[in-house]
């Protein structure tokens, strides 16, 4: 299955890029209500999860360390998207609990987040209304998305790769990661390039990195 497949890669490569508090709380806070809100609304919609992060970690106004569900963090905007659980918990939280919820989501409009928020039972029951929610909020800003269905599997595949690095990539790195030869590899970040997927990062003559370039900042 294609979501499980992308699903395990997303939180193999969230998880070895987290120490100490951050990976706790992801091993911890990724529960049964994010993975449904994954499998149920965001991948129908996307089939990636590029520019997502869970379990993202925020400074708010006393300094101290708060965690979003998912952050979608994609310049010029920044989507905080929360999925509330509905159980005898809630009955428990304090009216301080209370307030500070609300502090925190204030503390997040004030400092340019859009705040979307869904219960579990939302997400279970009714999964069309939360993507057209979540196609609502992110097309405010960006729009259509690309049509990439014109690029090869192995052309997605780097590009993908290098997406997810955040940082300049070698082809070296492709290489030993998707298991290919030089020639393919070089044949591949030739094409990206063309088609303004990847620009050169470093090197003129010899080119030694690349990274997204405008229109492979899409999604593939």
């Amino acid at each position: 299955m294609e979501f499980e497949k992308d699903y395990q890669a997303f939180m193999k490569f969230h998880l070895q890029a987290r120490t100490g508090e951050r990976l706790r709380r992801l091993e911890e806070g990724h529960n049964q209500a994010e993975l449904l809100f994954l499998e149920q609304v965001w991948w129908p919609i996307f089939q990636h999860f590029r520019h997502l992060h869970p379990e993202y970690e925020v400074h708010d106004f006393k300094d101290a360390n708060r965690y979003l569900d998912f952050a979608y963090v994609r310049h010029p905007i920044r989507i905080c998207f929360e999925v509330d659980g509905y159980g005898p918990h809630l009955k428990n939280v304090s009216r301080w609990q209370f307030s500070d919820s609300l502090e925190r989501q204030n503390q997040l409009v004030i400092d340019g987040w859009a705040v979307i928020r869904f219960s579990y039972d939302q997400v279970k029951e009714k999964p069309r209304l939360c993507q057209q929610i979540v196609q609502q909020v992110i097309g405010r800003w960006l729009g259509d998305e690309l049509d990439q269905t014109t690029l090869s599997i192995v052309e997605k595949e780097v590009l993908r790769l290098a997406i997810r690095k955040e940082e300049p990539i070698s082809p070296k790195e492709i290489e030993k990661y998707l298991k290919l030869s030089d020639k393919t590899v070089k044949k591949v970040l030739s094409q990206l390039v063309q088609k303004k997927m990847l620009l050169p990062a470093s090197g003129v003559v010899r080119i030694r990195s690349y990274r997204p370039g405008t229109e492979g900042k899409h999604p593939v």
